[in-house]
């Protein structure tokens, strides 16, 4: 019987130390500050370049944060299959805390999670696409709609063919293609 106590004691030990262990793999790393070494994953161009909210999201596999010059181009990364799924952060910057379109600022990140977005606006994006503007604020986000148009959702609710696109509701018209192409 004192054998089995102390097995169940020792075993008991172990796992409250690797549940310790597996808590700190949990914590989250802080937003990143934004500076002209970060690079779009995507469009391999200078992130602070290009206006609109951007995205940072931090990989539990690696040191380096994957930038992106806009938020639907980050919401596509946490959506595509062959992109890594071990995301520790993601990041978006809040423009209901901005006063400037063209440069969100370091201040402004935000969980990508815990925010609100407008899609369907007038207001494009950092490469000149559709945009997923994020909010940490609802009235701020109506608010943006009355001047922008567009609705609000949640992030689960972005519609991946939204971001997933080629970001252009009516390409012909914005590309010059004719209707027998």
């Amino acid at each position: 019987m004192r054998r089995s106590l102390g097995a169940l004691a020792v075993f008991g030990l172990l796992a409250a130390l690797v549940a310790c262990d597996s808590g700190s793999e949990g914590e989250k790393p802080p937003p990143a500050a934004l500076t002209r070494d970060a690079i779009g994953h995507y469009c391999g161009m200078i992130v602070v370049d290009h206006a609109g909210p951007k995205a940072q999201i931090h990989l539990r596999s690696g040191e380096q944060v994957v930038w992106f010059t806009s938020v639907r181009d980050g919401i596509s990364f946490t959506r595509l299959p062959e992109e890594p799924d071990d995301i520790a952060a993601f990041y978006v910057n809040d423009i209901a805390s901005t006063e400037d379109w063209n440069n969100p600022g370091d201040e402004t990140w935000i969980d990508a999670h815990s925010a609100v977005y407008v899609i369907d606006s007038t207001r494009r994006g950092g490469m000149g696409a559709l945009e997923a503007v994020p909010f940490s604020d609802e009235a701020a986000a109506r608010a943006f709609t009355k001047e922008y148009g567009g609705r609000i959702v949640k992030l689960e609710e972005i519609p991946d063919d939204y971001v997933l696109g080629d970001g252009d509701p009516q390409p012909s018209a914005m590309h010059g293609h004719g209707s027998g192409h």
